[in-house]
């Protein structure tokens, strides 16, 4: 085990805030109010609707009542000596603290957490997407009001510090070029698109298709980092055909939906790999937040696999680009001595999943996991500091 760097202040790849109630509403085009996000009274319980339907993504998307910060986290290192109930390790439930929506507040817990910047990710906004997927018109106007809520509340990049990531959608290439556009005018300084296969008029397409070229240029013009976040995704199609419901909510941790593993950010990354989108743009960025790292191997091992096969469609090896390419943020309970051995320090990011409930109470502690896994106290410097901080600097070509 290397000794535990004391880290001063830390640069964290994954905050989270909870949604206003108006997030999706605030800027809505008025023609796409009834087919986006609406809020209804149901058995007295204020329901959220999208695209006319109940949503269940998050169980209780008002967040009037959360559990704390990391209440989860020995459960989902595998620690649960009482068998207790998931719900009975989530806690008393308390009102939302401001930190969780108000930035000027954040700025203060971040100081007392040690944490000098950090990417801040929506909870509801992930699922989002897919619920509107047969009404892409309404989809991309629920985001572009979304990403506005996100300038407005949060800032793309807040006195330096708070990161608030936009998100964009692929289905519809001119108004990807005009989202990305706005979002960049307004210093943002990573975006965040789904996993997955991106649907679009013609039906789905790979991200890494040439017709999303003109996009992609622009994105290595402007040097902007280019996330893929744990949420809801096309891949819900293979939960359904074991027999479980895609409306599901996403904390009811049912076993088979559990134990499943269809890897989207794993066959993401293999599709802009394998696609050539890294030949044709050699300076794009990539980071993986929120979807673990335990795919990274298998993922590795059929691209060295198919490279040794069969080289000659390829114009660089593509386990080298995905190193060189690709930032990864492992969860805790992650194997991390197995990650360090295939994915270089300088690509590995702290995230803690602040203030989710599956997330680090303490993001510094990962300084803890990180030397028992054998990384040196440079490394951990790397990981818990030096590498966020260094994607949130844009590198236009």
């Amino acid at each position: 085990m290397t000794e535990a760097l004391r880290v001063d202040w830390a640069f964290d790849a994954d905050n989270h805030y909870y949604e206003a109630l108006d997030a999706f509403t605030r800027h809505i085009e008025p023609e796409y109010a009834k087919r986006a996000m609406q809020w209804a009274e149901v058995n007295g319980r204020q329901m959220l609707l999208v695209g006319g339907k109940i949503n269940r993504f998050i169980p209780n998307p008002t967040f009037d009542k959360l559990s704390a910060p990391g209440s989860l986290e020995e459960y989902f290192r595998g620690n649960n000596p009482k068998n207790a109930s998931v719900k009975d390790l989530f806690g008393e439930l308390e009102p939302c603290d401001p930190s969780y929506r108000d930035r000027d507040v954040r700025l203060g817990v971040m100081d007392e957490l040690r944490i000098e910047g950090a990417l801040f990710f929506p909870t509801l906004g992930v699922g989002m997407e897919q619920a509107l997927i047969n009404d892409l018109p309404a989809a991309q106007a629920a985001f572009r009001a979304f990403n506005r809520w996100i300038d407005d509340d949060w800032g793309f990049a807040y006195k330096d510090r708070i990161f608030g990531v936009p998100y964009l959608t692929l289905s519809d290439l001119d108004n990807a070029i005009a989202e990305l556009e706005w979002v960049l005018e307004r210093d943002a300084r990573v975006v965040l698109i789904g996993t997955g296969p991106v649907m679009t008029a013609e039906g789905y397409k790979s991200p890494a298709d040439p017709r999303f070229d003109p996009y992609w240029a622009r994105v290595q013009e402007s040097g902007v980092v280019t996330v893929f976040h744990g949420g809801d995704s096309a891949y819900r199609n293979i939960i359904t055909m074991w027999g479980e419901g895609a409306d599901m909510e996403a904390h009811k941790f049912e076993p088979l939906r559990q134990a499943l593993s269809p890897e989207v950010v794993a066959d993401t990354l293999a599709a802009i790999i394998l696609h050539g989108l890294l030949d044709r743009f050699p300076k794009l960025r990539f980071a993986t937040v929120e979807t673990g790292a335990d795919w990274v191997a298998p993922l590795q091992k059929r691209l060295k696999k198919l490279y040794s096969q069969n080289p000659m469609p390829f114009k660089a090896d593509p386990v080298e680009q995905f190193q060189r390419h690709v930032w990864v943020s492992p969860f805790y309970e992650n194997d991390l001595d197995k990650l360090r051995a295939i994915v270089p320090a300088d690509h590995l990011l702290l995230g803690s999943d602040w203030p989710h409930t599956e997330g680090l109470r303490d993001p510094l502690s990962f300084t803890k996991d990180l030397a028992e896994a054998g990384f040196t106290t440079d490394e951990q410097q790397l990981i818990m500091y030096d590498n966020c901080k260094a994607l949130v600097q844009r590198q236009p070509a």
